[in-house]
């Protein structure tokens, strides 16, 4: 087993409106998919981000797409015009998932 980044084998979009951040994460190869499936999850993203998203966390699902979209309420500090975070929007929190480390089997790559 060895640790890559999640850049490694996906790539993503992300946005906010209002205090919500909205990061969709696709798999660069569809045998991908799974161990997307199997890393990134609500849970998994709640100890990433630690303090910084105070609400739930909604994963759905798009295998068509060979994707999922997270969504994360109350994750920007009260929004671009009312954060003190010096970046409050949800482009930085989508490049940041794209830095998470997950763990793949050597054959799965």
């Amino acid at each position: 087993m060895k640790e890559i980044y999640l850049y490694d084998i996906a790539h993503g979009r992300s946005g906010d409106k209002g205090d919500t951040s909205n990061v969709c994460v696709f798999a660069r190869k569809p045998e991908y998919y799974r161990i997307i499936e199997r890393e990134v999850t609500p849970d998994v993203l709640h100890r990433y981000f630690g303090d910084m998203v105070k609400g739930e966390i909604t994963r759905y699902e798009v295998p068509s797409l060979g994707g999922f979209n997270f969504v994360m309420q109350h994750a920007l500090g009260g929004g671009a015009t009312m954060s003190l975070r010096l970046d409050s929007l949800g482009k930085s929190m989508g490049s940041a998932v794209m830095r998470l480390k997950i763990h793949v089997e050597d054959d799965e790559l």
